[in-house]
């Protein structure tokens, strides 16, 4: 009774992080682009296949984090804080922000406005990766 049991323990701890690794995927295919440009949004959320969870919908908006991965995962490991259920990042980052042009397209027909702006971020971590991208921030509150 306890190999068996042992086995599914260990199974669902394989399944579980595979998970959370393919939830880290995507957050560096969504999120992270170090040579990004406000010029290239419609190229490169093509390119990466970014749309609606589960759908051909262009997504209303994108953000790239003009950044490397180490950086950003520093965030979740000592270069961030609490935020509610979320981490702030304790310094700014460069970000592109691509906003939908053309409301209800579908992909291979998104078009999007780029934006450069400068903003701590605000992400979502899990072990110590992060997974969801919430939001850039202007004030924090103290």
């Amino acid at each position: 009774m306890r190999i068996p049991f042992a086995c599914m323990l260990l199974l669902s701890a394989t399944v579980l992080a595979q998970v959370q690794n393919d939830r880290y995927r995507q957050f560096i295919n969504q999120h992270i682009n170090k040579q990004m440009s406000a010029d290239r949004c419609d190229q490169v959320i093509d390119s990466r296949r970014i749309t609606k969870t589960n759908s051909n919908e262009c997504k209303e908006t994108n953000t790239f984090i003009l950044s490397t991965t180490n950086l950003v995962v520093d965030i979740c490991v000592n270069a961030g804080e609490p935020f509610g259920p979320m981490t702030k990042s304790s310094s700014s980052f460069f970000i592109i922000v691509c906003e939908l042009k053309n409301q209800g397209a579908r992909r291979p027909h998104c078009q999007y406005r780029g934006q450069r702006r400068t903003r701590r971020i605000a992400i979502k971590c899990e072990n110590g990766l992060p997974v969801h991208y919430d939001g850039d921030i202007v004030h924090f509150e103290n």
